[in-house]
């Protein structure tokens, strides 16, 4: 994928089970599409609530926040529940999504951490691929919807 391109249309399952399509959003919120390695893992972790702890700075810019992991769907409710987190957690077990937006694995086994920001009219507007700085997405993603605005 690449700044200035149509982002993929997809349909996936949230932490409780019901299919979240990201054309629902579009047209109505900036979508923030961030893709992270694994649940609980301690920057999965540190990244989710550093999203968490800013979450209204999001909502209040009209941004909408989804996390997309490997994990399960149960996985992800635990992790949610765990963490309080207010956003969505969509589950892609087969790493479809991931692929689709073209995020590699770091060193070949570590699913990549990557975050997209995409505008209204579904075009990418923005992508972040830092592996080992999780806090720097929130941050990327905030002074990106900024300069959109």
């Amino acid at each position: 994928m690449v700044v200035g391109t149509k982002a993929p249309l997809f349909s996936l399952p949230n932490q409780d089970g019901k299919e979240i399509s990201l054309k629902k959003f579009l047209k109505k919120k900036i979508i923030v599409l961030f893709f992270y390695p694994k649940d609980e893992s301690p920057g999965c972790t540190t990244e989710v609530c550093s999203f968490r702890d800013r979450y209204e700075l999001f909502t209040k810019v009209g941004a909408e926040v989804i996390g997309i992991s490997g994990d399960s769907l149960a996985a992800h409710q635990r992790f949610a529940a765990k963490h309080n987190l207010p956003f969505l957690l969509l589950s892609d077990k087969d790493n479809t999504v991931r692929k689709l937006y073209g995020v590699r694995a770091t060193l070949g086994l570590i699913p990549g951490r990557a975050t997209f920001i995409i505008d209204k009219k579904g075009i990418i507007r923005h992508i972040f691929v830092s592996q080992f700085n999780p806090k720097k997405h929130v941050d990327e993603a905030l002074r990106i919807i900024a300069e959109l605005k």
